[in-house]
């Protein structure tokens, strides 16, 4: 299984959370940022459907795993045979994290507490690939770590 990025998007488009894991040196700032908004295209206009599947083929060599929260769009791109459901489980998952751990999470505590953000999403993903899927211990973890504060 690989991860090669995980995106959270408003509706609009504007990136809440961006994480980059097969370091493509060959891709500029602008390249990522146009794929952001292909993606974000892609994923808002399949939104409008109620019938669509939250998977989509993207670049015939990428498979993007999406869900959508209140105003938020959680993406997970992986590569083509690898298992959807497994990935779509695991963005539920961070999204029950993000709700005990903000209580109640909203794209605002997003924003002002982004290194908690990336803090949160390591503690569960790590080098492309799952890394923990026992909320009890991701949450258990995150609450050691705050009290290093």
């Amino acid at each position: 299984m690989s991860i090669q990025f995980i995106l959270v998007l408003n509706r609009q488009g504007k990136s809440r959370l961006v994480k980059w894991f097969n370091n493509d040196a060959s891709m500029t700032p602008q390249q990522k940022q146009q794929h952001i908004t292909e993606i974000h295209r892609l994923i808002s206009s399949r939104d409008s459907s109620k019938h669509t599947a939250n998977f989509v083929l993207y670049q015939s060599k990428m498979k993007l795993c999406y869900r959508r929260y209140a105003g938020l769009y959680f993406i997970i791109s992986t590569d083509v045979e690898d298992s959807e459901l497994s990935y779509l489980e695991s963005l539920h998952l961070f999204v029950e994290v993000l709700d005990v751990y903000f209580n109640s999470v909203c794209e605002v505590d997003l924003v002002f507490n982004f290194y908690k953000l990336y803090y949160i999403l390591d503690e569960i993903y790590l080098g492309g690939e799952i890394q923990e899927i026992s909320k009890d211990k991701l949450l258990e973890r995150l609450s050691y770590l705050d009290s290093l504060d």
